[in-house]
């Protein structure tokens, strides 16, 4: 049986039938970060009706569309996102969708082991066959992914130079592979191919569980042949993991998720972009992808998407890019036109 964290969820590991379903997710598969991403969003939805004096067993719709409102409009906390200057009400539109699908499979759950009859939380349904779409309960906003311009690019590379080889070539890594923070850290030394520049990601460390293969420049090459050699000097030979911590607390242990994201931090802070995060490497790479002229399936396959609608939220090109292409493309399409005119010129 897969352990699950349940110190951090109280009101989820009192109640029999959430602390049954939340194991159940855990012992099916899912990963560690949606465990808690789930555990999370059920415990403050327990709390709510706990609060309402409402029993999940037998809540209704009201109660769900009561505890969304209060999601909406909760009084504002910290600043929300990097770069914000105050706080906004309520929480993210992200956050609250993230809430209500853990929401949902909690209360789909109860319905298939028959504790239901019907599930609370509507889902929303794509229109076919003619018929009108039908909306969820919240609606999506949907924001494009920031990407640094060139200027915060050069300071971000500028502010890297500072760091140790081995954040540096995290950092170049993290790019040419579009690599999520957990492929990232989990990469070994056994997964890099240098005959082909590639690097092969195994499925169990990547988050759709499958295997897939990326490539990586000269300027990463040379910084892991580069970042070995120290890394034998200071640890000897070790297999397993290729980033090493380099703590007092805990020198020559396998370096965490957590540990890339306050670097990342570090560097939003000495560089000023303060939109800087670990995915911001990713959004880049795939941006640039697409503006190598590469196809949606083939950034959709080097990114690990299994649905082109998630590799098309991560691309970014701007107006002036579009514009680019526009003109490019009418430019043809003219020529084209031209050519087939000139055939008038000629009498049969």
């Amino acid at each position: 049986m897969v352990e699950v964290p349940w110190g951090k969820f109280p009101n989820l590991a009192m109640d029999q039938e959430a602390r049954r379903w939340l194991q159940f997710m855990a012992n099916i598969g899912r990963a560690p970060n949606t465990i808690d991403a789930y555990g999370r969003a059920v415990e403050d939805h327990l709390r709510f009706c706990a609060a309402e004096g409402t029993e999940p067993l037998y809540a209704k719709a009201d109660t769900v569309a009561a505890w969304i409102g209060e999601m909406l409009e909760r009084p504002p906390g910290r600043p929300r996102g990097k770069g914000a200057s105050r706080a906004s009400p309520g929480l993210a539109n992200a956050t609250v969708q993230q809430r209500i699908v853990a929401v949902r499979s909690f209360y789909e759950f109860m319905v298939e082991d028959g504790l239901r009859e019907r599930n609370p939380v509507r889902r929303g349904q794509a229109g076919r066959s003619g018929r009108r779409p039908k909306r969820g309960l919240v609606r999506r906003v949907e924001q494009a992914p920031w990407i640094p311009a060139e200027a915060d690019w050069q300071r971000i590379l500028e502010a890297a130079r500072a760091e140790p080889l081995r954040n540096r070539l995290m950092l170049s890594l993290a790019y040419d592979g579009a690599l999520r923070r957990e492929e990232l850290v989990q990469l070994a030394g056994e997964d890099f191919d240098p005959a082909y520049s590639l690097i092969r990601l195994r499925a169990e460390t990547t988050k759709s569980k499958r295997s897939r293969e990326v490539a990586y420049g000269a300027a990463s090459g040379q910084l892991f042949m580069a970042y070995l050699g120290e890394r034998r000097s200071s640890f000897g030979r070790l297999g397993g993991p290729l980033l090493r911590s380099t703590s007092n607390r805990n020198p020559g242990g396998p370096l965490g998720a957590s540990s890339w994201s306050k670097i990342v931090e570090r560097l939003s802070r000495t560089s000023g972009v303060s939109r800087l995060s670990t995915h911001t490497f990713r959004h880049l790479r795939l941006t640039d992808l697409a503006r190598a002229d590469w196809t949606i399936d083939q950034i959709a396959q080097y990114a690990g998407h299994r649905d082109l609608a998630t590799t098309m939220r991560y691309i970014h090109l701007s107006g002036r890019e579009l514009a680019a292409r526009l003109h490019r493309a009418n430019t043809t399409l003219h020529a084209d036109r031209e050519r087939l005119l000139a055939q008038l010129l000629e009498t049969p």
